[in-house]
């Protein structure tokens, strides 16, 4: 199993080093071009899928020409990727290792497209869970075929029109892109829609655009924890239940991924309708499991499972290529080149395909919380660069916000293009892709090549002066790769996002760090506390604990305390939708999602806005009042909810009670009735 050796302590990383201090002034790739006629034939591959896979219409050209490499450092990187030995680390992939060496589990998204192990027992792998896959891939055929032929009814009996998906990271971002990019297979009568802020305009917004009687919410969370995805569908859940009634109802319009049953029966969702996935599965690489059920209800079964064939013929070359053929490798050691040597700190994904606009968001996570680490596997702090920064943007869009930073800046920037062969839209004889393709062409030729100032000087003319001849020059040599493909189809994109995860996993291992981790102090649920616990990326923690704790503090000004003097208090001071200790009873009404500072528009109201929602829903952290008016064991409630605590145990009806709020969290089981009082409930209906 690959180990936490430090990069910079290979013999490889070394001569590479040399390499780049004697070539880096020198190498241009005009010169390296003019001096080999075959240079693109050397720095290309072109992957096609195997004949069973063939009538996919399939294939991937890579062309690496356009990045400043010779034969010697392009042996050298390959020499680096041997003496790590990419193709052992590999093997411990396929077959399950605990690579994970932070928690210490397999990393087996590859499972979930494995469509190779009945047949071939090179690809079987011995792990638990790993013989539920298709069960539950069964269990996302008949649901999804059911909603999208209008057999599952709501609870008024009518289709499905709408899926909301409330998720986040990794259950928001995948489903996200990959429905974007595939809307051309979708359904088109079947709206999807996808919620992940905490903000609740985010919700609000949303739920503008749904009925009730029609819409589908889908939970997407593994522990049923994690605090926005909860928050955002208990909110949800009160929005449906204000117009359905009944909360036998929500069985028929909520359906959970999770592996928490017992929480998610607690919400009021079926047994029935969890889908099931596993903790070998991380969240960026998750959209193959049953996150993925967004995906299915969107572009239909058999095209989700076209876009896991896909992901497994990549896989099946990752894994079986030579490491001068492949891919993955191939990118990856073209990245750490620019990454670590010419010490570049971002990397653009450059997609001349409207479809794919959401790429780049996409892999901002999975490559960023992958590789955005400073420790090895072993504890050593690196003494080089990790992963980079991803961004980027949809061609032609991108030329003109940012390229020209790329191509006259003082940045170093390699990139990406992808762009499809065929467009899916070929609109007056697919003149507009015409247009995109000869751009998509132009760009990295530009970047490459520049313009010199003789070529300035004719173009301009005798009489130009000197300034605007300088201020024309591009000096050019700027690196990129350029992907093409036939046309976007589902199998394509499963190829084309498995790609660029092996390249993540193949310069993480030659990093030393463990870009599967996450491994952390444990963060405890705000609601399900006594039971369950949320691992999260090491990164993000200190940021979720500082939020966990300043949360509790956010009732009034006085309880501020522990932070620096720019933090908290001076927001809270001109803040309106916080409550202060001197006019809690005055904003005992919470606003409405968008109105808090600037006022709704008479003709757009709030979903949350009617007068079952208007009444009061959001406790604030401090101290109350509260009169029962119809106990039903409410003070059970809200203890086993950690949200309060009270003075006694049993309730009268229309008794009062002291109460202590002890979080400041959406309330979606109560409702407040009384606005003359700071806090009164009764059970919800």
């Amino acid at each position: 199993m690959a180990g936490g050796k430090l990069a910079s302590n290979y013999s490889a990383w070394k001569k590479l080093q040399t390499l780049y201090d004697s070539t880096h002034k020198s190498l241009n790739l005009r010169e390296l071009f003019d001096s080999d006629p075959k240079r693109f034939e050397k720095y290309h591959r072109i992957w096609t899928p195997s004949s069973d896979s063939s009538k996919q219409n399939t294939s991937i050209l890579l062309d690496f020409s356009k990045n400043l490499i010779n034969e010697q450092i392009f042996e050298t990187l390959l020499e680096l990727a041997r003496e790590v030995d990419i193709p052992s680390a590999t093997e411990d992939l396929f077959t399950g290792k605990h690579i994970n060496t932070s928690e210490d589990r397999a990393v087996l998204h590859i499972a979930l497209r494995n469509f190779s192990a009945q047949s071939d027992p090179k690809w079987a792998i011995s792990e638990p869970g790993v013989d539920e896959v298709h069960p539950v891939l069964e269990h996302i055929h008949h649901f999804s075929d059911a909603v999208r032929s209008g057999e599952w009814k709501g609870y008024t009996g009518k289709s499905i029109k709408s899926i909301v998906n409330i998720g986040i990271g990794g259950s928001d971002l995948g489903p996200v892109m990959v429905t974007e990019a595939l809307k051309a297979y979708s359904k088109r009568d079947l709206n999807a829609h996808f919620v992940s802020n905490i903000d609740g305009t985010h919700l609000a917004e949303t739920l503008l655009k749904c009925d009730p009687e029609t819409t589908l919410f889908i939970v997407a969370s593994k522990t049923f924890t994690t605090q926005e995805t909860i928050t955002n569908a208990e909110s949800a859940r009160a929005w449906f239940l204000s117009h359905a009634h009944d909360r036998s109802h929500i069985a028929r319009h909520f359906v959970a991924l999770s592996t928490n049953t017992k929480a998610v029966t607690e919400f009021g969702i079926a047994k029935e309708n969890m889908f099931q996935f596993w903790d070998w599965v991380g969240g960026r690489y998750s959209l193959w499991s049953a996150i993925g059920l967004s995906i299915a209800l969107v572009i239909g079964y058999e095209n989700f499972e076209s876009l896991l064939n896909g992901a497994h013929a990549m896989d099946k070359h990752f894994r079986t290529a030579p490491l001068e053929q492949n891919l993955p490798v191939i990118l990856a050691l073209v990245g750490i080149w620019y990454n670590d040597f010419y010490g570049s700190q971002t990397h653009a994904l450059l997609p001349y395909d409207q479809y794919l606009n959401k790429f780049a968001d996409y892999f901002q996570q999975g490559d960023m919380e992958s590789n955005g680490k400073f420790v090895t596997k072993d504890g050593h702090r690196v003494d080089y660069q990790t992963g980079p920064i991803i961004w980027g943007a949809a061609g032609t869009n991108g030329q003109h916000s940012f390229y020209q930073l790329v191509h006259q800046g003082t940045k170093l920037i390699p990139a990406d293009f992808l762009a499809p062969a065929t467009s899916l839209n070929p609109i007056e004889s697919s003149k507009h892709h015409r247009i995109l393709l000869s751009n998509f062409f132009a760009q990295p030729e530009a970047l490459a090549f520049g313009k010199t100032e003789d070529e300035v000087r004719k173009e301009v003319g005798a009489n130009a002066t000197e300034a605007l001849v300088k201020s024309k020059v591009f000096e050019g040599n700027r690196p990129s790769n350029s992907i093409m493909f036939p046309v976007v189809t589902p199998h394509l994109l499963g190829a084309l996002i498995a790609m660029y995860e092996h390249k993540i996993f193949v310069q993480g291992t030659i990093w030393g760090i463990n870009s599967f981790g996450e491994a952390l102090p444990p963060i405890i649920s705000y609601k399900y506390s006594h039971a369950f616990k949320i691992l999260d990326q090491m990164g993000v923690e200190l940021g979720k604990v500082l939020a966990k704790n300043i949360l509790k503090q956010l009732g009034s000004p006085g309880d501020v305390k522990g932070h620096d003097s720019s933090s908290i208090s001076p927001f809270i001071e001109h803040s309106v939708m916080l409550p202060h200790s001197s006019h809690r009873r005055a904003t005992a009404t919470a606003p409405s999602s968008a109105n808090a500072l600037a006022g709704s528009p008479p003709s757009r109201r709030s979903p949350f806005h009617s007068d079952y929602n208007s009444k009061p829903r959001f406790k604030r952290v401090g101290s109350y009042q509260i009169r029962i008016v119809d106990n039903k064991e409410l003070y059970k409630d809200l203890a086993s909810e950690a949200i309060c605590s009270i003075d006694r145990p049993k309730l009268e009806n229309g008794e009062k009670v002291d109460i202590n709020f002890t979080e400041f969290r959406p309330v979606t089981s109560y409702t407040w009735i009384d606005k003359k009082e700071p806090v009164i409930l009764v059970p919800g209906k």
